[in-house]
């Protein structure tokens, strides 16, 4: 029996974090958007040409790379954010094309992890689903679930002020602090991409998919 928060009547859908996408009806499509950093240096990292291993990843980010290593093995696995959105969007209707049949899309805000370990909001990767909602929207992948219509709406009207919400979260501020993660991107090789520049809206045009378990560029 499905569950009143599956939103399986649904083709683009939203939650958060990996109980989010457990909770969510099996998609074809699943989107992990966690901005700082994750996302955004991966996209990045791919569009420079790089690849990046799922199990180095998941030791440098806890929220990001939790829910792809989580995601179905049927599922194909994308990573978005506000840098690579339209990239995205234009992806998803890649594979929606190829498979000829409507195709279901999970975008799964990873959010971030309080001092007691519970989940929380963050504004950032709520953007960010936003911003690839949005863009699905636009080329005609529009048949949303309230969730992602909201965040859709929410970054519509925010977009002019992406940088300044950006750089004011509490994500960029504990950045700014200093996190163990940036020691440990460090030593994969990773650079990180700066909170500023993962506000950049469509910056780069490469979307990292999971494949044998590396992050490569989809073609």
């Amino acid at each position: 029996m499905s569950s009143p928060f599956d939103q399986s009547t649904y083709q683009v859908r939203l939650d958060w974090g990996t109980a989010g996408l457990a909770r969510l009806a099996p998609a074809d499509i699943v989107v992990v958007v966690d901005v700082l950093r994750f996302s955004s240096t991966v996209a990045d990292a791919v569009a420079g040409g790089h690849e990046i291993d799922l199990s180095d990843a998941v030791e440098w980010s806890t929220n990001g790379a939790a829910v792809a290593a989580a995601a179905s093995a049927d599922a194909t696995v994308f990573v978005g954010g506000i840098r690579n959105a339209s990239a995205v969007a234009r992806a998803v209707q890649t594979v929606q094309e190829r498979r000829q049949e409507r195709t279901s899309v999970a975008v799964i805000a990873a959010g971030e992890w309080d001092e007691a370990g519970r989940p929380r909001f963050a504004v950032e990767d709520h953007l960010g689903a936003g911003a690839i909602i949005a863009a699905l929207t636009d080329l005609g992948i529009d048949h949303t679930a309230p969730d992602a219509a909201v965040a859709a709406e929410g970054f519509r009207a925010l977009r002019r002020a992406l940088r300044h919400l950006l750089s004011a979260s509490g994500s960029a501020r504990e950045l700014e602090v200093g996190v163990p993660s940036t020691e440990r991107m460090a030593a994969s090789g990773v650079v990180p991409t700066a909170p500023g520049d993962a506000a950049v809206l469509d910056a780069v045009d490469a979307v990292p998919v999971l494949r044998d378990g590396l992050f490569t560029r989809f073609e």
